[in-house]
Order: structure tokens, then sequence, then C-alpha cells
């Protein structure tokens, strides 16, 4: 892996690139014209993690650098700043280095430090140790907190101390309304929060007009755009496997006071078999499957995307919205959700300059036959 060289200067040419790519990518399925939503070039993510590399009296922050021709050759890179991450993350770098050379109970076998920041400048950081953490390092690294503004977190193997709260707020701005976000740590978020806003804002764009029917959403993580999209429907059931996220999600309903959303606690193919009245349970018998008149469903899988089976469900739907951090299965799954609906909506959002990476948007409606 290639850690990215942020330059600002070139940042037309390499979103051009990723243009092209993606349009000669899914041509064949001749989609609308791509609607392209581009990121600040720099200090775009919220969300960054480090190993910690210890040289005699130094330390410092490490990533890895993959030999293409012999992948179990690493180079170690040192970083004392990194572009790509936010200002917050860039100004705490150095403070936290310098304070952990100062203190042997901060530093002693320091393996890898998180940060989790916020556009507005909250900051969660966690230490991770290949020892135990005794009273000695609650103590200097709660005064750490208060002297560098921060929240920490201490892990060690069966250890994790919360020393003020798990979670930071974050607050997007998306078609005039203020959107608030308890984001966990060590549990998935959008990370770049610029991209995200452009994302929810495209999402009630295109979902727009149906007030008189529901969104089923797969995958929902924390609620994001649950909470975004809430409104442009009666009543939105939204499913997610991961319990952490789910108590996020319901926080997240509650604090943004919507309160025609539910969140279940499944797999994608357990809704399925659910729909299909293939799985009963307490579970299924909470949502009330019957009650709802579903007409859009989004979805936002993970690299892999999603299999046969899950496509041929999506099919079913009138109106599919289909997040996907992986064109190549994007690709692949649109063959099987383009017999019955075609594209109507296409987008490019920019989440990782100067990497490989896509992020894309799909509207898919069903087509009329004739």
């Amino acid at each position: 892996m290639a850690i990215p060289v942020v330059e600002p200067e070139r940042y037309a040419e390499q979103l051009a690139a990723k243009r092209d790519y993606l349009e000669s990518t899914f041509a064949a399925f001749q989609p609308p014209a791509l609607e392209v939503f581009e990121s600040p070039p720099g200090y775009y993510r919220q969300r960054c993690e480090f190993r910690i590399w210890h040289e005699e009296d130094d330390l410092f922050y490490a990533m890895f650098e993959v030999d293409p021709e012999n992948p179990k050759n690493k180079r170690v890179i040192r970083l004392d700043q990194y572009a790509v991450a936010s200002e917050r993350i860039n100004q705490l770098m150095p403070q936290l280095r310098e304070a952990c050379l100062r203190s042997d109970e901060l530093r002693r076998r320091l393996f890898q430090v998180e940060f989790l920041t916020t556009l507005s400048g909250e900051a969660l950081v966690t230490l991770i140790y290949h020892r135990p953490l005794g009273e000695g390092w609650e103590r200097e690294a709660r005064a750490l907190e208060v002297e560098l503004g921060i929240m920490i977190i201490g892990r060690s193997r069966k250890q994790r101390i919360v020393l003020s709260r798990d979670h930071v707020w974050e607050r997007l701005e998306v078609d005039g309304r203020t959107l608030h976000y308890q984001q966990v740590e060590n549990s998935f978020t959008q990370p770049n929060a610029h991209i995200c806003q452009k994302m929810l804002s495209w999402a009630r764009e295109v979902t727009a007009g149906h007030q008189q029917a529901d969104l089923v959403e797969l995958y929902c993580g924390n609620g994001n755009f649950t909470i975004a999209l809430a409104d442009n429907f009666r009543r939105v059931l939204a499913t997610e496997i991961s319990r952490t996220s789910v108590a996020s999600a319901n926080v997240n309903l509650e604090a943004n006071g919507v309160t025609n959303a539910q969140i279940g606690r499944m797999s994608a193919e357990e809704f399925s078999q659910a729909l299909k009245g293939e799985k009963a349970g307490r579970r299924v018998a909470e949502m009330a499957l019957d009650e709802y008149d579903f007409s859009t469903v989004l979805v936002d899988p993970p690299r892999a995307g999603l299999d046969a089976q899950s496509c041929e469900q999506l099919s079913e739907y009138a109106q599919i919205v289909y997040i996907s951090c992986n064109p190549a299965t994007l690709a692949e799954n649109l063959t099987i959700l383009t017999n019955t609906h075609r594209i109507e909506r296409f987008a490019l959002f920019d989440q990782f300059p100067f990497t490989d990476h896509c992020e894309c948007g799909v509207l898919l409606k069903r087509r009329v036959v004739e």
C-alpha cells in the first residue's frame, strides 16, 4: 500500500482521472452524466491510526509501505505530520509525541495511536499498549487529557479504560440543517466529513417526493443516512448487524428528534429471509413488516458488495439507492440490477483524494414494462 502524497496543485488532475475511470468502467450500463463531488485536497480525514515506532530514546508515528514486488517486504515510513489527516489531528500529533517522550508511563510499550476528530475540533485519542495499564498510567493520561483538551481511551489485552467518554459528537450541515451524530471509538464512521455532507445532500435530493411511502435501509451503521433521509419518507426501517452501531444509531435518532425510524439488529441476509417469511422470532415480530409500504431501498454494503440473492431482493423495490465503496463489485451487482432497473443518477464522491479509491452513488428506478 502506498502512502498518499498530497499535492493540492494536482488535485484537479487526479479527480479527472477518477472521472475517466468510472465513465469507462460503467459505459456499458449507459448511465447519465457523472456527477462529481470534490473533496478538500488535504486535511480531509477525521480519523486516522498510526503505529508507534520506538528507536532507542525516540519514538514516532509510522506507516508501512509494501514493496509490490515482494509483499512481505515492508518499509517503515516516519510521519511527523500527515497532510491527509484533519488539521486537528496534525495539531495533536507533535503534542502527543512530546508528552510520550517525557513520560515513561505514557510511552512504555505504546504500540498504536488512533485519532477520531470532528469538524468542530473534538478529539478522542486511543492509546494501545502491549502491557497492562495501571493507576500510574491513568493518572498521567488524565493530566494529558486536560493539557491537550482531548479525551483518551487506553487499550491493552483484555483492558479498555475510558477516561472521559468513548465517543465524539459530529455536527454535519446538510441542506440548511445541522445533523448530530454520536461517533463511537473503534466503530465505522465516514472518514471524510466534508464529502459525507455532500453525499447526504445528494441522497436527500434523489429520494425527494416519497413522503407517502417507506424506506428500507441495509447496512445503516450509526444511522448516517437514516437521520438525513427520515423526513423524505413516511417511515424508515434500517438494519445493521453491529451491536455498537445499532446502539449509536438509536442514540442519534433521539438526538435529532427523528420519530419515524426504527433500527433492527440483523444482517442483510436475515432481513431478506424475514421479508420472505422464512425467518421468525422476536426481532422480526418487533419490526411489524406488514405495516410498511417500501418504495425505496438504500444499501451501503462493504467492499465485497452484494451477493446475487441480495441483488434479486433489491430488484423487488421500485427505487434503489446504492452507495458503493468499490466500483468493481458495484459493476458486478449492476449486471443483475439493470435487468429490472435503469440508472437515473450516477455520482462520484471523492472520499480519499490522492488514492485510487472511488466512492459511488447510483440511483436506479424500475423499468416500465410496455
